[in-house]
């Protein structure tokens, strides 16, 4: 594989890694659906201390699917771009397959 392909998986695998966490994905989640939050709001969703949220917004940022402004104090987040609603539905798409799968290898087994 040449360079230029193999940096260009490396760099979808760190895009992905950064989503790897439910924390990054509720935070992804909820940017989606609602539009910008500020720091305090995506603590209280995620159910821990702000610097926890903190360092989970920085790992998106520098994996470039959020971007911050800060206003006064506080520091609001959004999306950079719209596609990872896109992204979502295919992951639950696989989940409902493998979930199908996993109900017909069950209905095989017992018969």
């Amino acid at each position: 594989m040449d360079k230029k392909r193999l940096a260009k998986f490396e760099a979808r695998a760190r895009v992905i890694k950064a989503m790897a966490h439910p924390a990054r994905l509720i935070i992804l989640e909820e940017l989606a659906e609602r539009g910008e939050r500020c720091v305090c709001e995506l603590t209280e969703l995620v159910g821990t201390d702000m610097s926890t949220v903190s360092r989970h917004l920085s790992q998106l940022r520098n994996a470039g699917l959020v971007t911050d402004e800060k206003r006064g104090t506080m520091v609001y987040y959004r999306l950079r771009v719209k596609c990872l609603t896109s992204f979502f539905s295919c992951v639950e798409a696989v989940l409902q397959q493998n979930a199908s799968d996993h109900r017909e290898l069950v209905t095989l087994e017992t018969s």
